[in-house]
């Protein structure tokens, strides 16, 4: 970082003559100088992360499965099935929680779960809103560890049995650990693509970083593992369209760990029609306002986690920067007007595809591991080096303005 001010002082020179000396300092600051330091710190984290070994590789102790759903006649029979090919030895209790649905996903629930021998029980909530839906199957649950799981969100047969060597192999003071979802549908068009590769890479690689200092930020709600009087003693799931972000602050903020395991696998449908995507990933971005309102940064015990969720404060700066000040300086570099961008922003390409290398070789040992294969899907690949910040910035940028002025919250 100290490198890259040296070398930009001429830019900024140059730039302050049309912005002014203090706009140029921030608007590069925003570009280049925090988005260099946070990649660099990530790329040496992952390079330094040594995952411990399980110390109990097949444990037995049982679990529930809670399975919040509206409207999931046409999937819950597929997740249901994979729940049953769980190579895990202890007892399964699965609770799928009907938030209200207009379809018959309570019947084929039932139906299903009599089919394939589980011990399912349905569940009804007509108050909408997935907190609530989670809330009402924990009323239920008298298991020592729980798990969420999405109704379109289908499990590898050694998910629960490697989410629960992870649990069992940690620290007493982890409360959660987080599993890794990856794209089931990136077949489907250019969208899905570029998603594949945001999970695969990107995501993972931010909860590795964020799991080596013992503060993964987002055990998710679509599959992650909790112990269940932890979950009980912050009062359950909160009223927020990022109930899973919000839970997992509350974690940190009274001094538990979260872990992530990425060897526990599951598989998930992203959204395909770019609304349903800009909807899914607007939530995100409100849910971690939503976060740091609730919890600040400086309120966290531990040292590290002040740090990781101190970095979500500069994140809505840089979606902005990015938004109204790159991507306007992209379309002024094509007329010839390099003030933002040129030539030299090339010189970014090399790190980048450098920096996405090491996150792939990492997570190509993972799926060798659980016999998996990666599909080939280059096209997706330069698409998400090149393009997809460009789409994920407004998105995000759109989910902050939605917080601020406190649109109303819709779960799907």
């Amino acid at each position: 970082m100290f490198f890259s001010i040296i070398i930009s002082i001429p830019w900024i020179k140059e730039l302050g003559e049309i912005v002014t000396l203090p706009a140029a300092i921030v608007i590069i600051t925003g570009i280049a100088y925090i988005p260099g330091y946070l990649n660099a710190f990530m790329v040496v984290s992952l390079l330094i992360d040594r995952q411990p070994v399980f110390k109990t590789l097949s444990p037995e102790d049982p679990v529930s499965i809670l399975i919040a759903c509206r409207n999931e006649e046409k999937g819950i029979e597929a997740t249901l099935k994979q729940i049953a090919k769980q190579d895990y030895q202890g007892k399964l209790y699965i609770y799928v929680i009907d938030n209200n649905s207009t379809d018959a996903t309570s019947k084929v629930a039932q139906q299903s779960g009599k089919e394939l021998r589980l011990n399912v029980q349905v569940l009804f909530e007509k108050r909408p809103g997935k907190n609530h839906a989670l809330n009402k199957g924990l009323q239920f649950v008298k298991t020592k560890h729980v798990i969420t799981l999405d109704a379109d969100t289908l499990l590898h047969p050694q998910a629960v049995r490697r989410l629960m060597s992870r649990m069992s192999s940690a620290p007493k003071e982890v409360c959660a650990v987080a599993g890794a979802i990856l794209v089931r549908n990136s077949r489907k068009n250019w969208l899905a693509k570029i998603q594949e590769w945001d999970y695969f890479l990107g995501i993972a690689s931010i909860k590795r970083l964020q799991g080596l200092y013992q503060g993964t930020l987002v055990a998710q709600g679509a599959y992650s593992l909790y112990l269940t009087n932890v979950v009980k003693e912050v009062g359950g799931w909160p009223d927020a369209i990022g109930e899973d972000i919000v839970l997992t602050w509350a974690f940190l903020e009274k001094n538990y760990k979260v872990y992530f395991e990425p060897t526990a696998v599951a598989f998930t449908d992203v959204p395909t029609e770019f609304i349903h995507f800009a909807r899914q990933r607007s939530r995100w971005a409100r849910g971690m306002i939503e976060a740091l309102k609730r919890t600040k940064p400086w309120q966290q015990p531990m040292v590290f986690t002040r740090y990781l969720t101190g970095v979500n404060l500069v994140m809505p700066f840089l979606d902005f920067v990015y938004t109204f000040v790159w991507m306007p300086g992209l379309i002024l570099s094509l007329f010839g007007v390099f003030w933002i961008v040129g030539p030299h922003t090339l010189f970014v390409l090399p790190l980048t595809l450098l920096t996405n290398y090491i996150l792939y070789r990492y997570q190509k040992g993972v799926f060798a591991d659980l016999g998996l294969h990666i599909r080939k899907n280059l096209i997706g690949f330069f698409l998400y080096v090149l393009c997809y910040q460009m789409i994920m910035a407004p998105v995000s940028v759109w989910g902050y303005l939605q917080e601020f002025m406190r649109l109303r919250r819709v779960w799907k």
